[in-house]
């Protein structure tokens, strides 16, 4: 065992220019979700050089590349995604996105990187393991309905179906070196709220006159609140919040349209259901009140990111052989959402981070335009996927 991971580790370090190599050409050319065109060309023409077999044009841009070992035995698969965001870099790297208005800015190009590294590594040491290892490149992981949804709806994953799902992410507050691990449920459900408030409007000198749909809305607002505090149980963690509200009036005229749009995180598959009834029930019944109504849309989103128990703890006890265990973190939950939850409802699954924290603190944040992740993380990201596809194949 020790020589195994002395060879990928070795691997690693030989191919670590060219996994830069691949991240900073990524990272250089972002696209956003579903538009993966050239990243996805570029992963095809990278498994065309290692010579590993792929089909290619899941849910658009997807790729499930396939390695087979030395032998019969279990199917592992491996997810990294490739979308980017529409967001403005601002990090003044010479690799800077060159294309406007579009950045990784949550880590995907590391991701893509470390899987093709990977990938060229679980290829050079298939003498050493047996089964089939699946990599997966995976469109649209920012935008509903999600990439892995509709891949999962495409049979990407049906012939053959893997026996483990592992992916991985990016984590800024975490140093780079270090791995984290949640067994069980570990990120929250994600749906987006839409809120339409409609009535009477007019001049707001004359508010008898019409329905102040501003105040109804505030109204709205202000009831939801008890769905956290007082419907829903407090050991089940719970986020409704409102991030964006609009009225188009003046300070003399209520309009007669306000809408409201927000996000719901739940960490209980059931809850989730009776809170999206609790909102709309809530919302109807204050605008009725008030004399005016409320459209909702809750458009069903990211399902819980649900670790199975026993390989995340296998994971956990083979990512402290691969590392020095101080450096593999027990981690909490997480109430943003992720779209390899729709893996993990059909397989066993595990998602952990990495860090990628810069030694000089200037990481930036995920989602914001100053991200520049530590690229010394890139080793870990590489080794430990290879790491762990072959210690669960050879268990």
């Amino acid at each position: 065992m020790n020589s195994l991971k002395q060879l990928i580790q070795a691997l690693t370090d030989e191919k670590f220019e060219k996994i830069i190599g691949h991240r900073r050409h990524i990272h250089q050319h972002p696209e956003l979700s579903f538009q993966e065109h050239n990243t996805s060309d570029y992963v095809a023409g990278e498994l065309k050089k290692l010579g590993i077999s792929f089909k290619h044009g899941y849910a658009g841009t997807g790729i499930v590349a396939t390695i087979e070992g030395t032998g019969k035995g279990k199917t592992v698969a491996l997810r990294a995604d490739m979308d980017a965001l529409p967001i403005q870099e601002e990090t003044s790297l010479p690799f800077a996105s060159v294309n406007k208005g579009v950045m990784h800015a949550c880590g995907h190009d590391a991701h893509t990187s470390a899987l093709l590294g990977a990938a060229e590594i679980l290829s050079t040491l298939k003498e050493h393991w047996k089964g089939t290892i699946l990599l997966i490149f995976q469109p649209g992981e920012e935008m509903f309905p999600g990439g892995a949804n509709l891949m999962l709806k495409e049979g990407a994953l049906e012939n053959p179906k893997p026996d483990l799902v592992i992916g991985q992410h990016v984590l800024p507050d975490m140093p780079a070196g270090h791995v984290g691990f949640k067994p069980g449920m570990y990120m929250a459900s994600g749906d987006e709220v839409y809120l339409t408030v409609k009535g009477k409007g007019g001049h707001a000198a004359l508010p008898h006159t019409l329905n102040d749909t501003i105040l109804i809305a505030s109204s709205i607002i202000v009831a939801l609140q008890q769905v956290v505090s007082r419907i829903v149980p407090a050991s089940i963690p719970t986020v409704l919040s409102f991030g964006r509200i609009e009225g188009l009036g003046a300070t003399n005229i209520i309009p007669e349209k306000v809408e409201i749009a927000g996000t719901l995180r739940t960490m209980n598959e059931e809850w989730r259901i009776i809170i999206q009834n609790k909102i709309k029930e809530i919302a109807e019944g204050t605008a009725k009140a008030m004399g005016a109504e409320c459209e909702v849309d809750i458009k069903h989103g990211y399902p819980v990111v649900h670790n199975h128990e026993q390989s995340t703890h296998d994971a956990l006890s083979f990512a402290r052989e691969f590392l020095n265990p101080e450096k593999v973190e027990e981690m909490d939950i997480r109430m943003t959402a992720e779209d390899f939850g729709y893996y993990t409802h059909r397989f066993p699954s595990v998602f952990y981070r990495f860090g990628v924290a810069q030694k000089n603190g200037e990481t930036g944040a995920l989602h914001t335009p100053r991200l520049n992740i530590n690229e010394e993380s890139l080793k870990t990201a590489t080794g430990m996927l290879s790491w762990l596809a072959i210690r669960f194949l050879n268990q």
